[in-house]
């Protein structure tokens, strides 16, 4: 079983290959105190999603996904209610469990 980050690689080079606007939101990971807290100050949020498309597909604004490995991953309250708001701003929103499956949502949505 792949881990999350050798999933979301393989979400990246599809999405490159593709040519859509999008980006990966590395919010996951150790990080020790003192770069945590920067980043926060930076504007890093808690829970946003994985991946951002920033193009409209239907009557979407753009696509976010969060990505968890193929089995057993959870959402987090502030992923919760990141996907939320976003859904009430007009986004797209899915939960991947494996890089197969977002790939096959991307190709889905946007034909490519």
């Amino acid at each position: 079983m792949l881990t999350e980050a050798q999933e979301q690689k393989a979400v990246a080079q599809y999405l490159d290959y593709t040519g859509l606007l999008w980006c990966h939101v590395p919010n996951g990971g150790k990080r020790n105190k003192i770069i945590a807290a920067n980043l926060k100050r930076e504007g890093a949020k808690a829970g946003v999603p994985d991946i951002l498309i920033f193009e409209p597909v239907h009557k979407f604004v753009g696509t976010a996904i969060e990505l968890k490995i193929q089995k057993g991953g959870r959402l987090s309250e502030p992923q919760k209610e990141w996907l939320q708001a976003l859904q009430d701003r007009n986004w797209c929103t899915r939960v991947c469990n494996g890089a197969d499956y977002a790939i096959q949502v991307i190709k889905e949505l946007y034909g490519v």
